[in-house]
């Protein structure tokens, strides 16, 4: 039997083990990876001595690149909570504490990131100082650092205190007892153990994902004026369902409550884009409430982000310690918008209220209102909060340090907020709620979720479930949503139109496509337009492996339509599709109405080769597109050889032709069409000592000024993923 073993769990995520000396590696660390190891038998319920406790690795092996193909790669914490807790690694006089810490493995780099992330995801903000700086007043952060130490067994610690580290280079190094690990290529990795080695190569193919381990199926959502979609009542132990989460619908607006693991993946199934939403409200920074924000930084613009200043640098401070970035460029990727505790504050219309909720790291729960015919009509999202019995248990007595009896006091006012429908955290535990301290809560429904459990018999007397996909409609809507968002689509679009030549347009078919529906094949004649409302278009070309994602808002076929020509790619729907279908011929007779036969041209082809780029073909917004296509400038030049001037402030795609490309002593990189070069600047990183020349007689450059890009979060999301890959 081979002492070293490895095993492919999922994407990204293998599994390699010494039994002989008792070493177990996760080597890829992803958004739910402890879930794929439940599900493959690699962490198992177990007993010795009468103590129940789980098996699994002891060791993580962490990716090169901090971000794979839009996606955090180095996601350690709920690795590192199993082994410390559920394994019981840390635990006084448990079978596993043996004085071994869990070991994390990765380039110096990403092991610095991956302790500071961990230490800002066990404790939040660590400091009274740091407290005050986020708008906490003298007494509240007194009373904010007595709960966070007793939350901490009274002293917050270092990662380094309860984790070993192992840092990996081209020369062998010891993990421990001999097994040895060393890095082959960019995040290839060799592990050796007497005779044997084995291979684990993390790097993610173009166009591949991580999964996640349960399928949510399709679900058709009808926007309405109020109301609440339940994207996930599970924790971050639950194989089968997503995490607590919540969206709400707003005058037909889209909001999220919350972004946890697989983001993506529960939006797809619901038929929303990432760029049909308004933004987020953000209850905490703990792995199950936050993994998901790469999906919303990979929106075609700085979405709103909602929280009280306590818990937004909170999630910063986790946020850039992951990515190795300034404080600063949180700002960047969100639109921040900073709400006041224990008052209603106005956006947009709808009335919200955080609460101050006591957990090991800042964190605001939620109460929305709006009117309807009979008065206020509310939701109450309350994730995560603590179980009284843990709260009475905290407060100061005699000599002994603790939290002051008002703090539980207001949080039970806080708790017992009415509202019409109220879901809350039955966790339970340390750190989380208990349903029984709901049992006399006046609200209308409670929904009970953040568990993997089954609900018990007592529970069920309390509360409801609400499995993914249902949707609880507190106010309907009585206008046409659809036709408004097709009209502002249409007038942000085309500004100077006139206003009557859009009603032959709006008055056309409105209608939704299944899953997998077909709409348009590449090379067949298309006479028809589709303006997508709602849900994800795949567009698939023929010479490239990746299908793009497009977003509400596209014109799907516009110029193929218009001129009656084959279409240039196959679109086909992700999820259910909400469309206007406009005829060619009346799109045509709109176009020649308003002049726009000029602009349309001169827009279509640099347009469209955005829409085929890695940079520019995943969600970003038709307007997005349109404006950079106005924007930007075409350089040509001649000469194989000829030296290639641009500038750091400015991005540069490769139209036609080939350059080299060569970074120190680095081998030469050819770019060709669809590559680009610089950008060092928007993304507010130093410029390499990087020298371009003309690959062959020609090439065609499209320049694209920076400062049009800094208001695009996903393109400056791709940047840093690809400054990074390339050794920044």
């Amino acid at each position: 039997m081979p002492s070293l073993r490895k095993i492919e769990v999922s994407t990204g995520i293998h599994w390699v083990e010494v039994p002989e000396v008792g070493l177990y590696v996760l080597c890829g660390t992803p958004a739910d990876s402890v879930k794929h190891l439940m599900l493959r038998g690699l962490i198992v319920p177990m007993e010795r001595n009468g103590v129940k406790f789980e098996s699994g690795p002891n060791a993580i092996l962490l990716s090169d690149a901090m971000i794979q193909n839009g996606h955090f790669a180095n996601l350690g914490e709920f690795p590192v909570l199993q082994m410390l807790y559920r394994q019981g690694m840390i635990l006084p006089n448990h079978p596993n504490n043996t004085g071994h810490k869990p070991i994390v493995i990765g380039s110096e780099k990403q092991v610095a990131a991956q302790l500071e992330y961990i230490f800002r995801g066990n404790y939040g903000l660590v400091s009274r100082d740091e407290l005050l700086a986020a708008g906490a007043d003298d007494a509240s952060a007194d009373e904010m650092m007595a709960l966070k130490l007793k939350f901490a067994f009274g002293r917050i610690r270092e990662s380094e205190e309860l984790l070993g580290a192992c840092r990996v280079g081209v020369k062998p190094v010891e993990i421990r007892d001999g097994v040895t690990i060393r890095r082959t290529a960019f995040n290839r990795f060799e592990f050796a153990y007497k005779d044997e080695t084995v291979s684990v190569d993390l790097n993610l193919g173009k166009g591949e994902r991580y999964h996640p381990p349960y399928r949510m199926g399709f679900h058709e959502i009808k926007r309405e004026h109020f109301g609440v979609i339940h994207s996930g009542d599970g924790d971050g132990w639950d194989v089968s369902r997503p995490c607590t989460a919540s969206i709400l619908m707003y005058q037909g607006h889209i909001y999220l409550i919350d972004a946890g693991p697989n983001l993506l993946h529960s939006l797809t199934a619901l038929g929303i884009g990432t760029n049909e939403i308004k933004g987020i409200f953000h209850t905490h920074s703990h792995d199950d409430h936050f993994a998901g924000i790469t999906a919303l930084i990979q929106a075609g613009f700085r979405m709103k982000y909602y929280a009280t200043p306590l818990v937004r640098h909170s999630v910063t401070k986790k946020l850039t310690a992951l990515l190795g970035i300034e404080e600063d460029r949180f700002r960047d990727f969100f639109d921040v918008v900073d709400l006041e505790f224990d008052v209603w504050n106005d956006v947009e219309g709808l009335e919200v209220r955080p609460l101050f909720s006591p957990h090991p790291v800042e964190t605001n729960i939620f109460v929305f209102r709006t009117l309807g015919e009979d008065g206020h009509r509310s939701y109450a999202h309350f994730a995560d909060i603590s179980s009284f019995r843990i709260l009475d248990g905290m407060v100061a007595t005699g000599d002994s340090p603790g939290i002051a009896r008002s703090m539980v006091e207001k949080t039970r006012e806080n708790y017992a907020h009415p509202a019409n429908i109220k879901k809350i955290d039955i966790g339970g535990g340390l750190i989380h709620g208990m349903a029984e301290d709901f049992k006399d809560d006046p609200s209308d429904m409670i929904i009970l979720s953040h568990t993997s459990e089954d609900l018990t018999a007592r529970q069920k007397e309390i509360g409801s479930d609400a499995p993914f996909g249902t949707t609880h409609v507190l106010i309907p809507d009585h206008t046409d949503i659809a036709r408004r968002t097709a009209f502002e689509h249409l007038r942000a679009y085309f500004p100077r139109a006139l206003r009557h030549t859009f009603r032959n347009v709006m008055n056309n078919q409105l209608f939704t496509l299944n899953p997998g529906t077909i709409i348009m094949r590449e090379g067949q004649s298309n006479t028809e337009i589709l303006l997508v409302l709602s849900g994800i278009v795949e567009m698939i070309k023929s010479d490239s492996p990746t299908a793009y994602p497009l977003s509400a808002g596209t014109l799907v076929g516009e110029y193929s339509g218009l001129h009656g020509t084959p279409c240039n790619a196959t679109y086909r729907t992700a999820s259910f599709v909400q469309a206007l279908r406009i005829p060619g011929g009346m799109y045509a007779d709109f176009v020649h109405q308003n002049n726009l036969q000029d602009r349309i041209e001169q827009l279509h082809e640099t347009r469209s080769f955005l829409q085929a780029t890695w940079l520019f073909g995943e969600e970003v917004p038709y307007s997005t597109h349109t404006l950079i296509a106005e924007q930007s400038e075409i350089l040509r030049y001649t000469g194989a050889g000829t030296a290639i001037d641009v500038s750091p402030d400015d991005l540069y795609l490769v139209r036609d032709g080939s350059l080299e490309c060569r970074l120190g002593s680095l081998p030469v990189t050819v770019l060709g069409r669809g590559d680009f070069l610089r950008g060092e600047s928007v993304i507010a990183m130093p410029p390499r000592p990087t020298t371009f020349t003309l690959h062959d007689d020609h090439a065609t450059l499209i320049r694209i000024d920076g400062k049009t890009l800094r208001d695009v979060p996903i393109v400056l999301w791709k940047l840093l993923e690809a400054y990074e890959r390339a050794g920044g």
